[in-house]
């Protein structure tokens, strides 16, 4: 699986996201999970034609806790809500794949969280 890691977070800094990311409805059915929404706009077109179908689309993060050394994952992958296999489901777009990352260091960031 290809993936974005953030290593090293005090727990402190680690509950700020995970809070930020649950007062924004991100969490997932699973623990430490968080179903970051990738915007319609960044679709490809198969995944724009499946969007009634399989959609909404995301890329999932999990928030792995380790005693001040946490760490966040974001998969590259997108995946649809409604289905767990489809041909609309793929990795990242290199455009895809620059907003998620850009979107997660910028929200890192807001949050005053120094990696």
């Amino acid at each position: 699986m290809r993936s974005y890691l953030i290593e090293d977070l005090v727990d402190k800094d680690c509950q700020a996201i995970v809070a930020a990311f649950e007062e924004l409805g991100f969490r997932g059915p699973i623990d430490d999970i968080y179903y970051l929404p990738l915007p319609a706009e960044l679709l490809q077109r198969e995944q724009q034609e499946h969007l009634e179908e399989c959609g909404p689309y995301f890329m999932a993060l999990e928030c792995i806790k380790k005693e001040d050394e946490n760490s966040l994952k974001l998969e590259l992958l997108v995946r649809g809500r409604k289905k767990m296999r489809c041909s609309c489901i793929s990795y990242a777009t290199p455009d895809q794949r620059a907003h998620m990352l850009e979107y997660l260091d910028q929200f890192i960031d807001e949050l005053e969280v120094s990696i």
